[in-house]
């Protein structure tokens, strides 16, 4: 054993792999924190509120739809929050995918009391992929929002979202802003961190790049003529979410970001939870990856080579990390001097770790105008690169390989939800009314 780790350290091959482990992170997040600070300052400091500024006889008519399955938890507090939207024309159509639990009932309990409200009841489970189609030959907005069950959309999110739609005929989607309500623990904290530094950092920055990753899942608009015109979402497809971005691009859509457009959202409180959570965005990752793989070879799709490349080295990097800091490991075991991605802070790694938190202090920045109680997730800061960063890329390696050794899908991707009530000291607010 001590032999081989000694030819492994002596080979280029190592040195080529910690060049990259330094310098991925130092680069991207300089490229990250540039490109989102030129979107700010082109499309929100400057802002002055006119590009919103519709008149209501102008506006799209918008059709909201709420797929749910055993959402009997959290489906009340997100319908509640639908009658207080600040829009003239909008429906909401509850698709209950077979749910076992009272979903049905509660979501009645509001058809009642709102004749906006409707609800499609499944007999068979077949995920939020086919909820989804089912409920579009149902529903009549010239403007699709998909909503999560366990989500609270903010009174004015659909006017700026909708503005996009009308002002820009090329786009095709727009995705909003998550914000984190279950602010429970340690583990909520730096998820609270991640959405709002890294994640809507990534959304600005690759809107100037000229394409988007992906829309987000809990908050999403879509033209319903461009959703028809890619053949809507593909229940074959672990993330729905992303594959209908890069189809809706590939096709000279624009995907936008809506920071304007406001959603509290619940995020897992547990490592557990969160664990199978982020299995499956990685897997579906990587199921879009293999698919969309053509657009290297196009000269015509040639806008979204840096996301594709970027995302793909964002998987590479993971592993090589991991790799790496097994490396390490063993070599302390055994004795001999140590190479690797070492635990323990050194010089570059000093550096790496300040220029993350100074992406995260950017993201802080960017969006506390938005919601001024995230400047609080930067006590938890210090511990993302140094812990976050390790169970992420865990995560990813573990999903990514066995998903890039599997024959590809054609399953229905079917959802299995598991929610537990937030204490009634931590549980938000009642939404505002429009008139707030």
């Amino acid at each position: 054993m001590t032999g081989i780790l000694e030819s492994v350290a002596a080979s280029p091959v190592l040195g080529i792999a910690l060049a990259f482990l330094a310098l991925y992170p130092v680069v991207m997040a300089v490229v990250w924190v540039v490109t989102s600070v030129m979107y700010a300052l082109r499309r929100e400091v400057s802002d002055d509120g006119s590009f919103a500024a519709i008149p209501d006889e102008d506006l799209l008519s918008v059709s909201i739809i709420v797929p749910a399955y055993e959402e009997e938890v959290v489906l009340d507090a997100t319908l509640e929050a639908l009658h207080h939207l600040d829009y003239p024309d909008y429906e909401v159509m509850v698709v209950d995918d077979a749910s076992g639990d009272r979903t049905s009932e509660i979501a009645r309990g509001h058809l009642a009391s709102d004749g906006r409200f409707r609800l499609l009841r499944k007999e068979v489970n077949e995920g939020k992929a086919m909820a989804m189609n089912d409920a579009m030959a149902l529903t009549r907005g010239e403007v699709v929002v998909i909503v999560d069950a366990d989500a609270r959309l903010h009174p004015g999110a659909l006017r700026p979202i909708v503005a996009h739609f009308v002002r820009l005929p090329r786009v095709g989607a727009v995705t909003g802003n998550p914000r984190v309500t279950n602010r429970l623990n340690l583990l909520t904290e730096l998820q609270t961190l991640e959405f709002t530094s890294i994640v809507s950092i990534l959304r600005r920055a690759q809107v100037v790049w000229g394409r988007i990753l992906t829309v987000s899942g809990v908050i999403s608009a879509f033209r319903r003529t461009a959703l028809e015109d890619v053949g809507l979402f593909d229940p074959s497809m672990a993330t729905e979410d992303i594959d209908v971005s890069w189809r809706l691009q590939r096709r000279f859509y624009d995907v936008r970001y809506e920071p304007r457009a406001l959603i509290d959202m619940t995020v897992p409180a547990t490592w557990k939870a969160l664990w199978r959570q982020r299995r499956r965005w990685s897997m579906g990752l990587v199921q879009v990856l293999r698919r969309h793989r053509v657009v290297l070879a196009h000269w015509r799709n040639r806008r979204h080579w840096p996301v594709f490349v970027e995302t793909c080295l964002s998987v590479l990097w993971a592993h090589v990390f991991v790799a790496l800091l097994g490396f390490w490991a063993l070599s302390a075991l055994s004795g001999i001097p140590t190479r690797g991605a070492s635990p323990f802070p050194n010089g570059w790694g000093m550096l790496i770790a300040t220029l993350c938190l100074a992406q995260l202090a950017t993201g802080v920045w960017l969006d506390r105008r938005y919601d001024r109680s995230v400047v609080r997730a930067l006590l938890v800061a210090p511990l993302y690169p140094l812990g976050y960063w390790l169970f992420s890329s865990l995560v990813t390696v573990r999903s990514t390989l066995p998903e890039l050794l599997r024959r590809q899908r054609s399953e229905v991707s079917q959802w299995h939800t598991v929610r537990e009530p937030a204490p009634e000291a931590t549980r938000p607010a009642a939404p505002r009314s429009a008139a707030a």
